[in-house]
C-alpha cells in the first residue's frame, strides 16, 4: 500500500472517450491504496461504461446529474468541490479540457472543477491528431500556466487504428502522479520563500525604457509550486502580463533599484530564495523628464551599473538557501559555475536561451542545476510548472535542514 494515498479524498472525473473503461482500474487501485474515492461521470462517459461499475468499486454513489442532491442540505458540485483533496479527470477528452480552459461550467464535472480549491489533474486520452491540434495544445498550455497538472498520454496504437501520442497514460503512472502530488504537497510548510520574477525596466524618458524579453513565466511557476507545497511565498515581480499565483504575496516593481530595495527588505526573514528575475545590469546615467525628440540622427546614452542583487544576497547570506539563475548563450557550464562561486550561491539553474523551448517567452524549459559542491543535475525539457517542481525537488533533496520532520 502507498501510505501517502491513505485517507485522501479523491474525485475521479470520467469523460466520454473509449478509455473510460480504464477508469475502473484507476478507482480500484486508489481504493486498494487506502484512498476514499468518489466518481463524477459525464453523460457521454455513461455511453461507454455503466455507473454501477464505479459504485461497486468505490462504495459510493456515482454523481452525474447537475441538479440532483445526495444530501438534504447539500448541492453536489459544491459538496464534492469541498470534499476533494484532488480531482483527477481520467480520461480527459479535448472537450473537457477546452471547456475548463474557457471557464465553461455546463455539467456536474465542470462546475465541480470551477468550484474547487483542490488540485485538478487531467490525464488526456484522444486521437493523436486531435491531441496535437493547435487549439487543444493551446488549451492545455493555458491550463498548465494556471497550475493544472497534466499526466502526459502514452504513444501507441489507438482505438481508431491510428498510431501516435494520445493513449491514456498507464494506470500505474496515473496513480503515481497523484501520489507524487501528495508526497510533496506540504514539504515546504512553515517555510518563508522569496522569489523574484520577470524583467526590470530602466527608463530613458517618460515613454522609453531599456528592458529584456523575460515574461516572468519561470518565476511565477516557481512561486506557484512553492505555495502549493505549503510555503509562505513572497514574489517580487517586474512588469509582466501574468495572473498572480494563488496564495502568494505579490510585490510589483519596475526598476532594478526598486527590486533591490524590496528584496533586501524581505531577505532576512526568508529561508529560501529563488532569484529568477532577469534584472537589468545597467541603467541610463540621466533620466530625461520630457520625451526625447528625434532631432538628431544619433542618440548617445551613457549607462551605469545597477546594484547586483544576487551578489549582495550572497554577501549577506546566513543560513538561507540561495538559488540563482543563469541565462546564457554560450559556455553554459563555465559561466554558470563562475556565477555560482562569485555570488556565494548554494545552487544555480543554468539554461541556454538560444535553444528552442528553453528561452524567454517559452512555456517549457530545460537546463542544469549545479550545486556549490560541484554536482550537476540535468533537468530535461518540461513545462515550466513541472520544471519548477523538479528544481524544488532537487534543492530539497540536497538541503535536509529545510525539511521539517513533522510534515
Amino acid at each position: 500500500m502507498n501510505t501517502v494515498l491513505k485517507d485522501k479524498n479523491i474525485v475521479i472525473g470520467i469523460t466520454g472517450g473509449i478509455a473510460a473503461y480504464k477508469a475502473a482500474d484507476i478507482v480500484s487501485s486508489l481504493i486498494k491504496q487506502g484512498a476514499r474515492v468518489k466518481v463524477i461521470m459525464t453523460r457521454n462517459a455513461m455511453e461507454f461504461i455503466s455507473p454501477l461499475t464505479f459504485e461497486t468499486l468505490s462504495g459510493n454513489p456515482v454523481y452525474y446529474d447537475m441538479f440532483s442532491r445526495s444530501g438534504a442540505w447539500e448541492i453536489d458540485h459544491i459538496s464534492l468541490a469541498k470534499w476533494a483533496d484532488v480531482i483527477a479527470v481520467a480520461p480527459a477528452t479535448a472537450n473537457i479540457i477546452g471547456k475548463v480552459s474557457h471557464g465553461i461550467a455546463d455539467d456536474l464535472l465542470t462546475t465541480t472543477i470551477m468550484a474547487t480549491k483542490a488540485q485538478v489533474m487531467f490525464a488526456p486520452a484522444m486521437n493523436t491528431n486531435m491531441y496535437n491540434n493547435s487549439i487543444v495544445r493551446e488549451n492545455i498550455s493555458a491550463l498548465k500556466e494556471k497550475g493544472y497538472i497534466f499526466i502526459s498520454p502514452a504513444e501507441g496504437r489507438l482505438a481508431c487504428g491510428d498510431v501516435g501520442e494520445g493513449k491514456l497514460a498507464a494506470i500505474d503512472d496515473i496513480i503515481q502522479a497523484i501520489a507524487d502530488y501528495f508526497s510533496r504537497k506540504q514539504d515546504l510548510k512553515g517555510k518563508r520563500v522569496l522569489v523574484t520574477a520577470g524583467p526590470t525596466r530602466e527608463y530613458i524618458d517618460p515613454v522609453r525604457f531599456i528592458s529584456n524579453p523575460s515574461t516572468g513565466k519561470m518565476g511565477y511557476a516557481i512561486a506557484a509550486a512553492c505555495a502549493s507545497r505549503g510555503a509562505d511565498v513572497h514574489l517580487v515581480t517586474g512588469p509582466v502580463s501574468l495572473s498572480p499565483p494563488d496564495g502568494v504575496n505579490i510585490y510589483s516593481v519596475e526598476t532594478a533599484q526598486e527590486m533591490y530595495e524590496k528584496v533586501m527588505e524581505l531577505y532576512p526573514s526568508c529561508q529560501v530564495v529563488f532569484k529568477s528575475a532577469a534584472v537589468g545590469d545597467y541603467r541610463p546615467e540621466t533620466y530625461q523628464t520630457n520625451k526625447i525628440k528625434k532631432d538628431n540622427d544619433q542618440l548617445t546614452l551613457t549607462l551605469i551599473k545597477n546594484p547586483d542583487i544576487l551578489k549582495e544576497l550572497g554577501k549577506q547570506k546566513k543560513d538561507q538557501i540561495l538559488v540563482g539563475f543563469a541565462a546564457e548563450t554560450q559556455n553554459l557550464l563555465e559561466y554558470a559555475i563562475k556565477k555560482l562561486k562569485e555570488k556565494n550561491l548554494d545552487f544555480i539553474v543554468a539554461n541556454d536561451v538560444t535553444k528552442t523551448g528553453a528561452g524567454f517567452k517559452e512555456d517549457t524549459n530545460e537546463g542544469l542545476l549545479i550545486t556549490c559542491e560541484g554536482e550537476t543535475i540535468a533537468i530535461p525539457m518540461l513545462n515550466k510548472n513541472e520544471f519548477a517542481h523538479r528544481i524544488i525537488d532537487e534543492v530539497l533533496k540536497r538541503s535536509p535542514r529545510l525539511i521539517d520532520k513533522n510534515h
